[in-house]
């Protein structure tokens, strides 16, 4: 049996090989993570938003780090640098001599594979003549040359050859280690024990062990473990919340303390900068000693906080640290949220204690929006816009205009809202009107079904409530334009009207002359069109019919823009509206005089042909019925695929920028979606929080219905996490009824007896005819 040998790289050839496979591993990936991004493609890009957001906090520091940032390109010379030592280390590589060779003994002799053995004979007499040590020639490579011979002419040594690729036979296994031979030299053995185990001992576990140690203090959203357990402690503690005790409880974090966070400094200067901005604030408890609201990070959080909802001027070292505890606010406060729907779960499954109130996570989400854009809570929400001061809302809020929200905002005609805002001058109300227009606009369709169900429209008592929302956004500037389109002119609403009045006419005359005209059978077929189109037309309010737990009175709350566009068309309406009124009425009066030509022309039919069209319709109400299970299995198998879809499918949450003008960091639009009972003040379905709305987003709810029957009244919830006074509310009605009673015996599992007793007979049978059929085969 060969055996085994293992030998060092005494060359350092097969060392080159495994350095240049592992530069490779680790430049590679490298370059795939770490090059930096075309800064001309971000250049690009903030310059395309410098129209709207050119005057928004992060856009100027983005464009300012953007230029003088010298990160990316340190990231790009040590990429190079590798990849450099990576080429020469396989240049290298390339050039190495083959030590391992396959042996040949056709090579040796200098003969073609497949030559005779009279060649090969001829050929070693030529060089045995040659390199013999008796004729003065080379002994190792007459060696070679004897052994090659022996190879190709003795049959023992050309089957090893073959077998083995060596005349003599198998060898032993070689094993190469791809280190040098000095690192095992004795002389430095030393030498190589004190580098092994500084590296293993000593760097190996101090790295891992910060790695563990830090990442232990962190959740998975990256906020402290400690900071969670405050506000739990404090959200079990008092359970309606107000705006002033939730910015205590928010800047009380550990984020905002330098023994927990390295990121967030105390400086000398506090001491005299801090008192005078708290002055300036006024009341904001600092006298409480509870703690942590007592201790100087706290303090000094708190009075940043607001002094940015303030929009108040700091210094700049106070600005630093402003900017970062802003930064970390809106994480912070989902974090809130998160524990807030904790706290309530657990109150609804074990009971013992007071979950929190409904207001207090909507203060959560309001303070959110309230940091975002840097506006009290009693502010006009008209103040994100640019070049809108305190004393710009006067003019608004007259009686001439009465615009308080985006909303009316929006609704005014160009002329009015040039005229209101003229004070701005034509530039800045430019500026106003494009960022005005970049803001969203969301349309919120709900459907209230139960899923995994015979019957998903009947809600019972006790099952699982699915409401599929499907969010839409639009822009502001889509509300503009249909403003325009849907806002006439005086000349042509009065056009609109008389055209409306004329069409009225014609068609009253029509239908005049169409009833005189329709005699016979015609008329009776003609009525009976009429018959089929008013049942096909009477499903059409489906939507706000409530019905085995449907969804009733779920009206979208209308933007103020479709509400003026109402008014203005308002006549055109009622002109085509009592034209319609004419027409259905002497359509209604032709359908009764075809309805009593059909009854008669009925009761002369034969009972024959009644019988044959009673199966008719119950053939075309089975084929119904099919089609209507058949689609309801298409909608089921298209829900599941959907759910598995987004299962699977990753979004980015890379939405659209925010317009905010003192948030130093970008922000993008997210979205919190639930379903509340406000009249007890309590969470239905926790909330959604919805970071992947670009164009339209579809989410699903879930909520176990209430246990006793009866009508409920929920509401749908829908608020921005970035702007004020873009929430929508929608009413979700709920009519549960009682649940079905289980069946104790399936009709699919009674067997009845006689059908028993006819297998015994047919068995007993079968075993009777084959007694006889042998009987006659004897």
């Amino acid at each position: 049996m060969a055996g085994q040998q293992f030998q060092y790289d005494d060359s350092g050839n097969t060392f080159f090989y495994f350095l240049t496979s592992f530069v490779g591993l680790i430049v590679i990936p490298a370059t795939y993570y770490l090059w930096p991004r075309d800064q001309n493609a971000e250049q690009l890009r903030l310059k395309s938003l410098r129209r709207v957001h050119g005057r928004c906090l992060w856009h100027q520091l983005r464009l300012m780090k953007s230029q003088q940032s010298i990160v990316p390109t340190l990231k790009k010379a040590a990429l190079l640098f590798g990849w450099a030592v990576f080429l020469l280390l396989a240049y290298k590589v390339s050039k190495l001599d083959r030590e391992y060779q396959e042996y040949n003994p056709y090579e040796v002799l200098n003969l073609d594979p497949g030559a005779s053995l009279s060649e090969i004979k001829k050929q070693y007499r030529v060089l045995s003549l040659k390199y013999h040590p008796d004729k003065g020639g080379d002994e190792a490579t007459f060696m070679r040359i004897a052994k090659a011979y022996a190879a190709l002419t003795n049959e023992q040594s050309r089957q090893n050859w073959e077998t083995y690729g060596n005349p003599d036979g198998p060898g032993a296994t070689s094993f190469g280690i791809a280190l040098p031979a000095w690192i095992v030299d004795q002389k430095n053995s030393m030498l190589v024990l004190l580098v092994y185990g500084l590296a293993f001992m000593v760097i190996l576990p101090v790295v891992v062990g910060t790695w563990w140690y830090r990442s232990i203090r962190y959740s998975g959203d990256q906020i402290l473990i400690n900071t969670t357990q405050l506000f739990m402690h404090f959200m079990y503690k008092t359970p309606n919340m107000n705006m002033k005790r939730l910015a205590m409880v928010l800047t009380a974090a550990f984020e905002f303390d330098p023994r927990s966070n390295k990121d967030a400094t105390i400086r000398p200067t506090d001491n005299i900068e801090v008192p005078q901005l708290i002055r300036e604030l006024g009341n904001i408890n600092v006298k409480k000693k509870e703690p942590p609201f007592c201790y100087p990070y706290s303090l000094k959080a708190r009075v940043l906080v607001l002094a940015h909802l303030a929009r108040m001027d700091v210094s700049e070292e106070l600005e630093e640290d402003q900017r970062f505890v802003v930064r970390k606010s809106p994480a912070l406060l989902q974090e809130m949220i998160n524990v807030g729907c904790q706290l309530t779960m657990m109150a609804n499954s074990r009971g013992g204690f007071h979950a929190p109130r409904l207001v207090t996570i909507e203060n959560c989400m309001k303070l959110t929006q309230m940091i975002v854009q840097g506006l009290q809570e009693s502010k006009s929400p008209l103040l994100q816009l640019p070049h809108f001061e305190e004393e710009h809302l006067r003019y608004c809020i007259s009686k001439k205009y009465k615009v308080r929200s985006l909303q009316d905002l929006v609704s005014l005609k160009d002329s009015d809202r040039r005229s209101m805002l003229r004070v701005l001058g034509e530039e800045k109300y430019d500026e106003v009107m494009a960022v005005l227009g970049s803001f969203p606009h969301i349309t919120m369709d709900t459907k209230l079904q139960v899923l995994d169900d015979e019957d998903s429209n009947n809600i019972t008592a006790g099952s699982i409530v699915t409401v599929t929302v499907t969010l839409t956004r639009k822009r502001m500037v889509d509300m503009f334009e249909k403003e325009q389109e849907s806002t006439p002119c005086p000349g042509e609403e009065a056009a609109t009207t008389e055209e409306a009045v004329r069409q009225g006419d014609t068609i009253k005359s029509k239908t005049k002359v169409w009833q005189n005209k329709s005699k016979g059978a015609k008329k009776t077929a003609k009525s009976k069109k009429k018959k089929l189109t008013k049942k096909k037309a009477t499903p059409a309010p489906a939507k706000t019919k409530q019905a085995n737990g449907n969804v009733a009175g779920n009206e979208v709350v209308a933007a103020t823009s479709a509400a003026a566009a109402a008014a203005t068309t308002a006549a055109t309406t009622a002109a085509a509206a009592a034209a319609a009124a004419t027409t259905k009425e002497d359509d209604d009066e032709a359908s009764d005089k075809g309805s009593e030509s059909d009854e008669g022309e009925a009761n002369k039919d034969s009972p024959s042909e009644r019988d044959e069209d009673s199966d008719k319709q119950s053939d075309t109400e089975v084929d119904e019925m099919a089609g209507d299970d058949e689609e309801e299995w298409e909608a089921l198998q298209q829900s599941i695929q959907r759910r598995e879809r987004a299962l699977l499918e990753t979004k980015s949450k890379v939405t659209h920028p925010v317009y905010s003008l003192y948030f130093p960091e970008e922000k993008h639009e997210w979205w919190w979606l639930y379903i509340a009972d406000r009249r007890d003040q309590t969470l239905v379905s926790m909330p959604y929080h919805v970071c992947t709305l670009k164009d339209t987003e579809e989410v699903e709810l879930k909520f176990p219905a209430p246990s006793k029957t009866g009508n409920y009244q929920y509401s749908v919830i829908l608020r921005s996490d970035s702007y004020l006074g873009l929430d929508q509310i929608k009413p979700l009605k709920l009519e549960v009824h009682e649940a079905k009673a289980m069946l104790d015996n399936h009709p699919q599992w009674d067997i009845p007896d006689t059908e028993e007793e006819d297998e015994e007979q047919e068995d007993s049978d079968g075993i009777e005819e084959s007694e006889d059929d042998d009987e006659d085969n004897d």
